[in-house]
């Protein structure tokens, strides 16, 4: 019952009263990005859901388009901007993803949407966390984030799916708000944005 009805009606009516109350902040983070990506406000991207369905999540964006004289993107550490490093470390880049939320095409609390290009590379177990709609927020950020491997990110995936109530996600989602205060495992020391996975050896 709580899985197929009371999750995503929670998921709603919470994303809703967050956008309302979350509104000042939320235009306040769309003008200083502006200035500060110069123009570019939105990230937009296309990620398999539940079922291995596409949608286009939505984040703040938090590096400029920058190219070299080649006309390629310059490495992300090169085009993050300050502003988009103090959105990262205190995750503001997810709050647009509440519109996500509100249309369906994700759950508060659930495995990470992740690339489209991974979809392939992923063993019948790692399959699973598609049984479910992708989360802001789930138990593999609260066990590592971006500090462990990605297989154990995974395994932090299926369990969750294996193992889904009510207490589990008021526990990730106490945790959750304890890691954003703390701003921990936001990237691995060193590196810009997270390492992609490249498959299982």
């Amino acid at each position: 019952m709580y899985r197929k009805i009371l999750k995503p009606v929670f998921d709603f009516l919470l994303a809703l009263v967050l956008l309302i109350g979350l509104l000042p902040i939320f235009l306040l983070l769309i003008v200083l990005l502006y200035l500060f990506n110069k123009r570019n406000v939105f990230f937009f991207q296309e990620r398999p859901g539940k079922n291995e369905e596409v949608f286009k999540i939505i984040k703040f964006k938090t590096m400029t388009d920058q190219k070299d004289a080649s006309g390629n993107l310059l490495p992300d550490e090169l085009r993050l901007t300050e502003m988009g490093k103090f959105v990262r470390k205190t995750s503001l880049d997810e709050l647009p993803q509440l519109i996500n939320v509100l249309k369906g095409d994700m759950s508060f609390i659930g495995p990470r949407p992740l690339l489209v290009s991974y979809l392939p590379l992923y063993n019948e177990e790692q399959k699973q966390r598609h049984l479910i709609k992708p989360g802001i927020t789930g138990w593999a950020q609260i066990n590592g984030r971006n500090t462990i491997t990605w297989q154990q990110k995974f395994e932090f995936d299926v369990f969750y799916v294996n193992n889904i109530s009510f207490l589990l996600d008021l526990k990730i989602f106490l945790l959750t708000i304890k890691k954003v205060i703390k701003r921990e495992d936001i990237n691995t020391a060193g590196v810009a944005t997270t390492e992609s996975f490249k498959g299982n050896e």
